[in-house]
């Protein structure tokens, strides 16, 4: 019996071990800097904390706004895609990501919303088969990106990956610890589970206009 404690223990470890390694493998040799991307129909701009009514962007994700924005007036991106969680009436992180990006001088109709980007896998799905994107840049922060990046393969988006970072925030080594599960949840999400995301919706085309994807003026 303790034999087998340990095999399955040591089992456990090996397949955590392997899972995120692979994840990392996949998506590694993707991460460029802002410009070395190809160009790309879309930024994906993962969401993160937005504080209060208004909505003021957490440093976490006004890094990765900053970056998507850089990548769109550098002409490196034809739209960003806002992509977060609008799952409450008085929450709103993508909302307050388009407003950012509005303040910036990107125009409004080339901004799209993903209000049902509850996290990161159902971003990448909703991505490919509601809004129809088959290129893009996905940004966010460096702790994140591989398994960012692998969610986008995976789903058949041509995909290269820009760290965000500014700066250092103060829960990164939460954050990296965090990651090292959420790769593995990842792996299986991909290969074994393969969930529905929590909504899918009318199809808008990456490619048309922005406005249907706007729920406020």
């Amino acid at each position: 019996m303790l034999w087998t404690i340990f095999g399955l223990f040591f089992a456990i470890v090996g397949a955590t071990l392997a899972a995120n390694a692979w994840v990392i493998y996949q998506a590694r040799p993707l991460i460029r800097g802002s410009g070395q991307v190809e160009q790309a129909q879309t930024a994906i701009v993962l969401g993160a904390y937005v504080y209060g009514k208004k909505g003021i962007l957490s440093p976490v994700l006004q890094d990765r706004v900053d970056a998507a924005i850089a990548l769109y007036q550098a002409g490196r991106v034809k739209s960003l895609l806002m992509s977060g969680d609008h799952g409450q009436v008085d929450y709103d992180e993508v909302n307050a990501m388009r407003a950012y990006a509005q303040a910036k001088g990107v125009p409004n109709q080339r901004i799209f919303l993903d209000h049902a980007g509850f996290n990161t896998y159902e971003t990448m799905v909703r991505a490919r088969k509601v809004f129809l994107v088959e290129s893009a840049v996905v940004v966010t922060n460096r702790f994140h990106l591989d398994r960012a990046v692998f969610l986008a393969i995976s789903q058949g988006i041509r995909a290269e990956g820009v760290v965000a970072d500014q700066r250092r925030y103060a829960d990164a080594e939460h954050y990296e610890q965090r990651e090292f599960l959420a790769r593995c949840k990842a792996f299986l999400y991909v290969y074994l589970l393969r969930p529905r995301p929590t909504f899918l919706g009318p199809v808008i085309p990456i490619t048309g206009d922005a406005g249907p994807s706007h729920d406020q003026p």
